[in-house]
């Protein structure tokens, strides 16, 4: 029995060495041990900072995001300098051909947030006067049927009419495209027809044969094409696209259809 007893109390056994023996080899080299823990962990500690400082250098790392986001923000100025200059003789334009701000809207007549949008620069226009020049450009989206074909008779409508029967014929596009009424009567297939074209083009000023004709031919097809190009050249990808100039050499691009006050917090900065 006593016997048993002993076998009971015995520590265990691991492979060739008892626990016992372990605990002892423990207590002979703690001081040892311990250096060697301390050494690894200073190793892992100087291999982290290591690897932290080479991921900095290298524009990597926690510091990315914002480096990135600057670098965004300059090669999109920079390349809001690349948009075709203002011209009085063949630019649509409300203001003053000198002011010392402009902003060079590229729309669509069809784009629900360029009808959103139009009403806001009539009002920034009442507010600012001469003091600003607003540019309007052609920007027809792919998947707007309607946006390319009011794009090209508008300019029909300027070349057989004038300037301020384009504004009135941009005008009358942007009201009845928000009401609905451009599609007439049957409004299903949601394409405006070349006589409610024509009839507002008369009503704007324009001489109606000329502008009928001026529209089958498609002559202004290439004009809408490099308005739309001089957009994408200075970063539009949407519309309404407006860019902010200003005469000391500010660019800035409002994106979208914004509220008045906003548009007019981003115009304070350029004058």
């Amino acid at each position: 029995m006593a016997k048993k007893a002993q076998q009971k109390e015995a520590l265990p056994v691991v492979g060739k060495f008892s626990f016992q023996a372990f605990i002892n080899f423990m207590n002979a080299n703690f001081s040892l041990i311990l250096l060697l823990i301390m050494a690894f962990a200073l190793g892992f500690l100087s291999g982290s900072l290591w690897t932290q400082n080479k991921m900095l250098k290298n524009g990597s790392g926690s510091g990315t995001a914002a480096v990135d986001t600057k670098a965004a923000e300059a090669a999109a100025k920079k390349k809001l300098e690349q948009v075709p200059a203002f011209d009085p003789k063949t630019d649509h334009f409300r203001g003053n051909k000198d002011a010392k701000v402009v902003l060079i809207e590229y729309s669509d007549f069809e784009c629900p947030y360029c009808n959103k949008f139009h009403p806001n620069m009539l009002e920034i226009m009442k507010n600012y006067g001469d003091k600003i020049a607003w540019v309007y450009r052609h920007y027809p989206l792919s998947f707007h049927p309607n946006a390319a074909p009011l794009a090209q008779a508008s300019e029909c409508v300027s070349t057989y009419g004038s300037q301020e029967a384009f504004w009135k014929f941009a005008d009358s596009i942007y009201e009845k495209m928000g009401d609905g009424t451009i599609f007439g009567k049957d409004s299903t297939n949601k394409i405006v027809s070349e006589e409610m074209i024509l009839s507002l083009a008369s009503s704007a000023g324009a001489d109606r044969n000329k502008v009928k004709a001026c529209i089958d031919s498609k002559e202004m097809a290439s004009k809408v094409k490099d308005s739309q190009a001089g957009g994408t050249k200075a970063g539009i990808t949407g519309t309404p696209g407006t860019i902010i100039i200003s005469k000391k050499g500010g660019y800035d691009l409002i994106p979208g259809a914004l509220p008045v006050d906003q548009v007019e917090t981003m115009l304070e900065k350029h004058f």
